[in-house]
């Protein structure tokens, strides 16, 4: 019996299995493709999303350098020279001193000096005579008109007489002409009309530093040509630098300049270029350029040696926020928006950063979308 049951329940099973037909198994969902994704329309994610257009900037992308060196101020710098041969007697100043322009430096003894006294002398006294002939020359000619006139000589003694009173009265203007030359020695020298043994005291020609000195007290100098010290108003140097030929056409006069200088790390000073040379050394194929810097605090020194940044080459690239850019395993990476609710993952090569944008190299272009907020949405893919 038991087998005959058993064959009646398997008959029974079947019946009821093509009576009610299996129901179909459910379609898995939709899986994004590697590197998208993807947000319903009406998903609130999406809202919480905002995307920017890729723009284009000028960014820097290479700059013109070179090394350079502070220098005084060539207008502002001055040779000291003796303006006669003489002996030295006294130094009022020392090298570093600050001196005010007129300040005396030192005085000299000279027989040169005693000699522009002289000559001032004897220059006044050639007047005093020149002017005492001049008038015997014009009372002559008076007789000699009265004379003609009473008939007594010829014309001719007249004529001879006012020849003699023109040329006395140029020999007066010659002497005072030379007396106030010699009147003007003296002024320069800085000493009186009528003295000897005069001190000469040179004074400074400008307000600034007393950088050389070239001299000892006591010396006796007859060189009038070497600079006895160097003073230079430091208040403005100039930087110079030589910037080779291939780079030139990318420096132009007035452009802003930064220097760092070896005795100041990590300070920068900024001027502009004041100068482009218009020769190119031979040598070394380099072209001089010059900035002013101002120095009211002294920190820039003559013969300081640092670098020099002349210019930038700049060129136009895209640029995105700097909150688009995932760092991923080493690499750079944004969410471009292709369409609405859909994000593409693109790797890119980034370059400098300007402020709060970053310039992109390659993998976007411009009118490209990029997700700069809500960027954590899409990081689950």
């Amino acid at each position: 019996m038991k087998p005959i049951f058993l064959i009646l329940s398997l008959l029974m099973l079947a019946a009821c299995s093509s009576t009610h037909p299996a129901e179909p198994a459910a379609k898995p969902a939709a899986a994004n493709p590697p590197g998208q994704f993807t947000i319903p329309a009406d998903s609130p994610k999406l809202t919480q999303i905002r995307s920017e257009l890729v723009a284009v900037s000028l960014v820097p992308v290479g700059n013109v350098s070179a090394p350079g060196k502070v220098e005084a101020n060539s207008n502002r710098t001055s040779h000291v020279v003796l303006p006669l041969t003489g002996r030295i007697a006294t130094v009022l100043v020392k090298i570093g001193d600050f001196v005010s322009q007129g300040q005396p430096l030192l005085t000299v003894e000279s027989a040169d000096a005693d000699s522009a006294v002289a000559g001032f002398l004897q220059a006044q006294a050639s007047v005093t005579q020149a002017k005492s002939v001049l008038a015997k020359a014009q009372r002559d000619l008076e007789r000699q008109k009265d004379l003609y006139a009473h008939g007594v000589i010829a014309q001719k003694e007249v004529y001879n007489a006012e020849a003699v009173t023109v040329q006395s009265q140029a020999a007066v203007e010659q002497a005072q002409a030379a007396t106030e030359q010699a009147r003007r020695r003296l002024e320069i020298l800085g000493i009186g009309t009528g003295a000897f043994g005069q001190r000469v005291t040179i004074k400074a020609p400008l307000s600034g530093k007393v950088l050389e000195m070239s001299f000892v007290n006591g010396e006796f100098r007859n060189d009038l040509s070497a600079p006895l010290m160097t003073i230079a108003d430091l208040s403005s140097v100039w930087v110079t630098s030589d910037v080779p030929e291939s780079s030139i056409r990318l420096v132009k006069t007035g452009e802003p300049i930064r220097i760092e200088l070896v005795a100041y790390p990590g300070v920068i000073f900024r001027g502009r270029v004041t100068l482009i040379s218009d020769l190119v050394d031979p040598q070394t194929r380099t072209v001089k350029v010059r900035a002013e810097l101002p120095n009211t605090d002294g920190r820039l020194k003559p013969e300081m040696f640092g670098n020099i940044q002349l210019a930038e080459q700049t060129e136009s690239r895209p640029t995105v926020p700097a909150a688009a850019i995932i760092a991923t395993n080493g690499k750079s990476v944004v969410w471009r928006e292709t369409a609405k609710g859909i994000f593409a993952k693109v790797p890119v090569v980034t370059g400098v950063q300007i402020g709060d944008r970053v310039a992109i190299l390659s993998g976007l272009e411009a009118g490209d979308r990029v997700v700069v907020d809500g960027v954590m949405l899409l990081g689950a893919n």
